[in-house]
């Protein structure tokens, strides 16, 4: 199958005006924002869909679709070009980005949800014909008519190695991700395929939204009023919105009083302020504290203590969003712009220090999805020495008997125990604590005294904490 370009039409041919779908040609311009600038969905899509409601041009439903085919196009992206590619006769490398686009909403039409499939078909060739002409629109037609012979089930079977032959491959395609991301995974999940393959397809899912009521200003109470709401899993903090609630809705989270973070997320901080200690117990620091979630909670219980936090940040503009977050909050805090690797706080100067380090971000795909397609094994070299040297600030600036909190939002082992045993022989005046009696309840945290979360197993994203003690 070529991609043809656009033809004259024939003399007397009656011309037919293409049909402008706002649901499709929204969710084309948010994916082409997301290959040419390298956005996220989760920051495009949201002004987005505002604009189109204030045009009157969606209502709820819509936007619902809208979200779907945005995510779910980006989610199954793998599998798709897997695919599309046996359906033309170039590598997709030589098919043009935009038409590449069009082609995957439609896949995603066809095989990931219910849309019937001459709607799909049409609907797709008619987006095509308004974003990229007429004669793209006849390949477009042709490709996927040719996919919409078989369901997703059979493709698969078709365009992915027999698992036999190469295990990864086989999940990579199945699963929709990079063959190194796969390896990644399991080497850190461990286990048998059945587990790789839960958590594969748990990052495929749309997560929950989940609130955290700020202690001192919400309650888990107040929030579960709402019409939505269900309790959280495991923190007391939180509280579940079901499919179709809206955080933006509820009064505590626009006021300030609540917001929106994953449990996991919740539960690392909360993890650090419960971790025993020896001596005072007044100063707390988060040492790389945008965009503000975890400050946030972490200030509000300090508060109730009569501690104080506080929040750095190396970057001034995520450092306002912490002060945002941090705005109102029931007790002393501070804010400040600076370099967590060469910070203006003396040695010594705190009881408790949270970093949740920069990484590759391997534990949120299901709400980033393209992040799986942007990573590179290179990327772990990058974010290496900061790691390290993030952690080495840490310890040096809590005092003897204080507890460091050592947090990332990847699993995998180059970000997680690598740094925390390479940083743990340079400093032998320090000792792992054991993290998992202070998640109470919560299932499945392994051998210890590290703790990983995972989608599949807690429903969070896939926090990794090590709780260390200095000790001299």
């Amino acid at each position: 199958m070529s991609e043809q370009s656009p033809r004259p039409r024939k003399p007397g041919k009656p011309y037919r005006r293409p049909q402008k779908d706002p649901v499709r040609i929204l969710a084309f311009e948010a994916l082409r924002a997301v290959d040419e600038r390298d956005a996220y969905a989760n920051l495009v899509l949201p002004p987005l869909l505002r604009k189109a409601r204030e045009k009157g041009d969606f209502d709820a439903r819509d936007a619902a679709l809208a979200t779907e085919l945005v995510y779910g196009t980006l989610r199954r992206q793998g599998t798709y070009d897997a695919i599309i590619a046996s359906c033309v006769d170039r590598p997709l490398r030589e098919v043009d980005p935009p038409v590449l686009d069009v082609l995957s909403l439609g896949v995603h039409q066809l095989l990931g949800t219910r849309i019937p499939t001459h709607a799909a078909v049409s609907a797709s060739v008619e987006l095509a014909r308004v974003v990229l002409g007429d004669g793209r629109a006849k390949f477009v037609n042709a490709v996927l008519r040719k996919v919409a012979q078989d369901d997703f089930d059979t493709w698969v079977e078709r365009v992915a190695p027999p698992y036999d032959d190469d295990p990864e491959d086989n999940l990579a395609i199945v699963h929709s991700h990079p063959r190194w991301v796969v390896s990644a995974l399991w080497d850190s999940l461990g286990g048998p395929r059945a587990g790789i393959e839960d958590l594969l397809e748990a990052d495929n899912e749309r997560p929950e939204v989940t609130l955290v009521a700020r202690p001192g200003r919400s309650t888990a109470d107040e929030l579960l009023r709402e019409e939505a709401a269900l309790p959280g899993r495991w923190s007391p903090y939180a509280v579940r919105l079901s499919e179709g609630g809206e955080p933006g809705a509820v009064a505590a989270v626009k006021e300030g009083r609540a917001g929106v973070q994953d449990e996991g997320s919740q539960l690392v901080a909360l993890a650090l302020a419960n971790a025993p200690l020896d001596g005072p117990d007044k100063t707390w620091l988060d040492g790389c504290a945008g965009p503000g979630g975890k400050a946030a909670l972490l200030a509000a219980v300090a508060a109730e203590r009569g501690a104080t936090l506080l929040a750095s940040e190396k970057q001034p503009h995520r450092a306002g969003l912490v002060a945002k977050a941090l705005a109102g909050n029931p007790g002393p805090y501070q804010v400040i712009a600076a370099d967590g690797t060469r910070p203006p706080w003396r040695p010594g100067s705190f009881d408790r220090v949270l970093m949740d380090v920069p990484c590759t971000g391997l534990g949120a795909l299901r709400r980033r999805p393209e992040a799986r397609w942007r990573r590179r094994p290179e990327d772990l070299d990058g974010f290496a020495p900061l790691q390290r040297g993030l952690l080495r600030t840490a310890l040096e600036s809590v005092r003897v008997g204080g507890v460091v909190g050592y947090a990332t939002c990847s699993p995998h082992l180059a970000e997680t125990r690598a740094v925390v045993d390479d940083l743990l022989k340079q400093y032998p005046h320090t000792e792992l604590i054991d993290a998992r009696p202070l998640l109470p309840d919560v299932p499945a945290l392994g051998d210890g005294p590290d703790v990983q979360l995972w989608p599949h197993l807690h429903g969070t994203d896939a926090m990794y904490l090590a709780l260390i003690r200095r000790t001299g």
